[in-house]
């Protein structure tokens, strides 16, 4: 029966037919997850111990990008302004860029590479060691304790990490106008809340959410199929990052359309 499989003519090509079919066990992956996630047992401190991981394990690293992000992009857009006389809408602009894009983006992409090659790679070396075989011989879910717990955390987490990166390159950002323009905390922070929306941060946490999710349910689903062996293991890595990146941009594109047609209503 396996060499009849194997000497099976391809429907296209060997590579289309390997595509459609990754896109059907990923459909089944990602269904499977949604009736996974509301059957009992619940495992409230395995998706605590992952939050704790994923958010606070994170925040030297996301504290330290959202403040060079907040200089960096108030550096780079104040020579523009300026040759308008309009250095004063500094704070306003940052505000909209980070809180609408650069925030999300930046915290996501920095997630995929950090928690997403983690989880890949650890759930990937369980499954070549088949520690996760053992745990559906001793009738645990293997399913519910990997899979379910850390897509819960990252889709729980990277909206607080979005919002705490938005704070940290605000505050970066202050200190560069207040270098230079000699801008108080409080008319800062005045502009800033006068520039956004809550149509601006809503979008921002719902991006924030589908993020979240998609870091999680690509780094698992590649880890949970790695191949055997320790290359495997690497590869399920590398792909959680790459897809992930990959899909954070569609979204953002995706949502960035929806958004402005909301806006335009």
């Amino acid at each position: 029966m396996a060499g009849e499989a194997d000497d099976r003519k391809p429907l296209l090509s060997k590579k289309i037919d390997k595509f459609f079919t990754g896109l059907a066990d990923a459909w089944n992956f990602v269904r499977r997850f949604f009736q996974e996630v509301f059957l009992p047992p619940y495992e409230f401190k395995e998706v605590i111990h992952q939050c704790y991981r994923i958010g606070v394990e994170s925040l030297p690293l996301i504290s330290l990008t959202g403040f060079i992000v907040g200089i960096v992009f108030t550096n780079q857009s104040r020579p523009s302004l300026s040759e308008f006389g309009a250095t004063s809408w500094l704070p306003a602009l940052i505000a909209i860029a980070i809180v609408r894009a650069m925030g999300p983006l930046v915290t996501a992409l920095i997630a995929a590479g950090k928690v997403g090659s983690s989880i890949g790679a650890e759930i990937g070396s369980m499954k070549v060691t088949e520690q996760i075989d053992a745990m559906e011989v001793s009738a645990t879910n293997p399913f519910k304790f990997l899979v379910v717990t850390r897509v819960l955390a990252t889709t729980f987490m990277i909206p607080i990490l979005v919002m705490y990166t938005d704070f940290v390159a605000l505050i970066g950002s202050f200190i560069n106008v207040n270098g230079k323009e000699l801008v108080s905390l409080s008319t800062f922070f005045v502009q800033v809340f006068d520039a956004i929306t809550f149509l601006d941060v809503f979008s921002s946490v719902i991006k924030s959410l589908v993020f979240g999710f998609t870091i999680g349910i690509v780094g698992c689903y590649k880890g949970y199929h790695s191949s055997k062996g320790t290359e495997g293991v690497g590869r399920a890595a590398n792909s959680a990052v790459v897809i992930s990146m990959f899909l954070i941009f569609i979204e953002e594109l995706l949502a960035l359309q929806i958004v402005n047609a909301i806006r335009g209503l």
